[in-house]
């Protein structure tokens, strides 16, 4: 029998977890991203590039990077009081794709960054969501160095079908990364909306 204290205590809802898939290039901004926009000291997996990478991970474009992540990147969001977004960032190189299959298990969508410097590295992302038939965006990374192409120029060079959105973005600007988050979201909703009238 419940007693009368516990009829008028106010349940504590359990939030939603969503599972958000940051991926792109090796080198394109995913772990600052994550860092920028996680409400909780992000869990990173950069481990300082050794002599041993060099040669087999492409640094063309990125030569000043000293660091790589390994593994993942992991950090947390709060949306209202009912959604959490985990965002889980993907690393970058050819020899950690084989992570991706489980990174992406059970995701509701998946933001591929683009580096301008090179658009190529994005190919194996675009192609993998598109297969796996996750919801994705592309969100063209801006910073100092950068190359200016536009929305359509990027959607061209990458392939990417019309309904998939293309935006611009500051990984190191939380407001900006958090835009990028609730432009995945609305995709989301707009794809499942239309496919369940069509």
């Amino acid at each position: 029998m419940a007693s009368a204290d516990s009829d008028t205590q106010p349940t504590e809802a359990i939030p939603h977890a969503v599972k958000i898939i940051v991926a792109g290039g090796f080198g394109a901004g995913k772990t600052t991203l994550v860092s920028s926009v996680s409400e909780i000291a992000p869990l990173s997996t950069e481990e300082l590039m050794t002599e041993a990478s060099y040669g087999v991970d492409d640094l063309g474009g990125v030569e000043e990077k000293t660091t790589t992540t390994v593994a993942l990147d992991f950090g947390r969001i709060t949306i209202g009081t009912d959604i959490v977004l985990y965002l889980f960032g993907t690393p970058g190189q050819d020899r950690f794709w084989f992570m991706w299959e489980e990174l992406a298990a059970g995701a509701l969508g998946a933001v591929v960054l683009a580096d301008t410097r090179r658009l190529d590295t994005c190919f194996h992302a675009v192609d993998f969501f598109e297969r796996k038939g996750v919801p994705f965006i592309v969100a063209v990374n801006r910073f100092e160095g950068s190359t200016e192409y536009s929305a359509e120029e990027v959607r061209e060079a990458l392939d990417v079908p019309e309904g998939v959105p293309v935006v611009e973005a500051d990984a190191r600007d939380r407001k900006s990364s958090k835009e990028v988050l609730v432009e995945l979201v609305t995709h989301v909703l707009r794809s499942r909306q239309a496919a369940m009238s069509g």
